[in-house]
């Protein structure tokens, strides 16, 4: 499929996952390609595979044109990659045809040209159709040539005849020697676009690279891109391409521990965040994120774990100990476990191998356990891992990483590490009174506000349990010497309890009394304020009959004169 660039010039998409974004949308259109490497870089597989997905995806037929290689030996290599060339043979949308060169029969005098191969390339095109070309590769081409005129001329002629047909070429070269980038050290310069494949061995490790030398008309990628080549094809990760413009997500993330979710403002992590989980050997720090992967599997949405130093097997055998049963989520379909050692990669072509993974499973959450791992110099660690934390942003997705620290605190990469991260968990050993603890600090969260509690946690039958924060007056206290101050500190409790109950009772008491005393006196008042009514009551019935009785001795007197 052809499309057009923001500079308006016509690419073809090669459908290589990775190429077509550092190239802003495939190679020139209509215009020759130079692919050159050293042997076993891959450039063959970059020309087959350009054809295949050419011929399978863009309804682009293709012309392969191998000096080196016979036609069955290019359906038998490929078939290991999973491309049918045969088929596509048959089907019309391929054509492949092999040239055998001698160099005894080649005379660099001027009788040497190539008008035979435009024959029989020409034919080849006009048969299916082409719309895309490879030549494989020049040097056999020109084996019997040096560096005279008639190779430079012949070499424009080629490229000159192929822009004239109008189709997309790629055109193979070997590197050259002393610096150069190809044998003869013209191909580059009459070529629109030139892609350089390097592999190279360090520290016994191999890298496949890439770059986009030159390309004409078009802006692209131009730094070196590491690409994969495995059972799947071709992957090359657009490392410059992930930037700081990717989407943010109000969704909640839970970390499957529900005491650490308690700790965190929302409840869990952002959607799409990152979180590292640091600590000495033997805090459970791939418990913690097998936690998180369950978590989210129970929900229904899937997740991928990135092993670096256990297999698939004891992960899960672990795992089943704290009741964690991840077995269940691979058979659901729902959780890919992914396990490599370190030194099987650079680890620029692990990133890429994991780009790969997650675009092919598609996952919404990421589990990598450890990142401490990772071998090379930290520079180069910082920055694969920086790569990595982009990649995973960009594609909206919430990831876990594990690093472990020294055994005497915090160490150097933790600082380093904790700046590209989103959140910080450190989980940490205290050895008081002949045991040792386990310990949580939430370190950092961005976005929210958090819990600044150093919090004790045990990893049990039933996952990570939090137990509550305890400050005594010697610091915190975990473990038995939590559980012994606990235990003074109910007692105390229980004796000001037993001493409140017993000064309650014994005002009851003096209440009670009292209140009889108040009743008794309200009693004697009454029966005195009674009496004196009786008595007051006599004396003015007394005063009533005095009165009465000298009223009635007055009137007798008064009727005796």
């Amino acid at each position: 499929m052809s499309g057009r660039a923001d500079s308006g010039l016509p690419k073809a998409c090669t459908g290589i996952a990775g190429l077509d974004a550092i190239t802003f949308g495939g190679l020139p259109a209509g215009r020759p390609t130079l692919i050159a490497g050293a042997a076993g870089a891959g450039k063959s597989l970059f020309a087959l595979t350009f054809l295949v997905n050419g011929a399978t995806r863009f309804d682009e037929p293709g012309v392969l044109m191998s000096f080196e290689e016979r036609a069955e030996d290019i359906a038998a290599n490929s078939a290991s990659l999973g491309y049918d060339v045969d088929k596509l043979v048959a089907e019309g949308k391929l054509a492949i045809d092999y040239v055998r060169v001698e160099r005894s029969e080649i005379e660099e005098a001027g009788e040497y040209d190539l008008e035979g191969l435009f024959v029989r390339l020409g034919y080849a095109i006009d048969k299916v159709g082409a719309r895309r070309v490879v030549l494989d590769t020049l040097e056999a081409l020109f084996s019997g040539l040096g560096d005279g005129p008639v190779l430079r001329a012949e070499l424009r002629r080629l490229f000159e005849w192929l822009k004239a047909r109008g189709v997309t070429a790629i055109i193979t070269a070997e590197r050259g020697e002393e610096g150069r980038l190809t044998r003869h050290g013209i191909e580059e310069y009459i070529s629109d676009c030139v892609i350089a494949l390097d592999h190279r061995v360090e520290d016994q490790i191999t890298t496949r690279r890439l770059r986009v030398l030159k390309y004409r008309g078009s802006a692209h990628g131009t730094n070196e891109y590491p690409f994969l080549i495995d059972k799947g094809g071709i992957s090359v990760l657009p490392v410059t391409s992930a930037g700081l413009q990717h989407p943010i997500q109000d969704a909640i993330v839970s970390s499957g521990i529900a005491g650490l979710d308690a700790m965190l403002g929302v409840r869990g992590f952002y959607g799409g965040s990152s979180i590292l989980v640091s600590g000495t050997s033997g805090t459970g720090k791939t418990t913690f994120a097998a936690s998180f992967i369950d978590a989210t599997c129970k929900r229904g949405e899937k997740a991928v774990f990135f092993s670096f130093e256990e297999s698939r097997e004891q992960i899960m055998r672990n795992m089943r100990s704290v009741g964690i049963d991840l077995q269940a989520h691979v058979d659901s379909g729902l959780l890919c476990f992914e396990a490599a050692r370190p030194s099987l990669f650079g680890l620029e072509t692990h990133l890429t191998y994991m780009n790969r993974t997650i675009e092919r499973f598609e996952p919404v959450v990421v589990a990598v356990d450890p990142i401490s791992a990772l071998r090379g110099p930290q520079s180069e660690v910082h920055s694969m891992l920086l790569r990595m934390i982009d990649m995973l942003k960009v594609k909206g997705l919430t990831a876990m990483f594990t690093n472990l620290t020294g055994a005497h605190g915090g160490d150097h990469s933790d600082q380093s590490l904790s700046s590209l991260m989103d959140s910080w968990l450190g989980l940490h050993h205290l050895e008081a009174n002949g045991e040792r603890n386990s310990v949580l600090y939430l370190l950092k969260s961005r976005g929210m506000s958090h819990s600044n509690q150093i919090r004790e946690y045990a990893i049990t039958d039933d996952g990570v349990k939090l137990i509550g924060a305890y400050v005594g007056p010697a610091g915190v206290l975990t473990g038995s010497a939590r559980e012994t101050q606990e235990a003074l500190e109910r007692d105390e409790w229980l004796q000001r309890r037993q001493d409140s109950d017993r000064r309650r009772r014994d005002f009851a008491l003096k209440r009670a009394a009292s209140e009889r005393q108040m009743l008794e006196i309200r009693a004697a008042l009454a029966a005195e304020e009674a009496e004196i009514e009786r008595l007051v009551e006599q004396a003015e019935g007394r005063e009533q009959r005095i009165d009465a009785d000298r009223e009635a001795m007055l009137n007798r007197r008064g009727g005796g004169e």
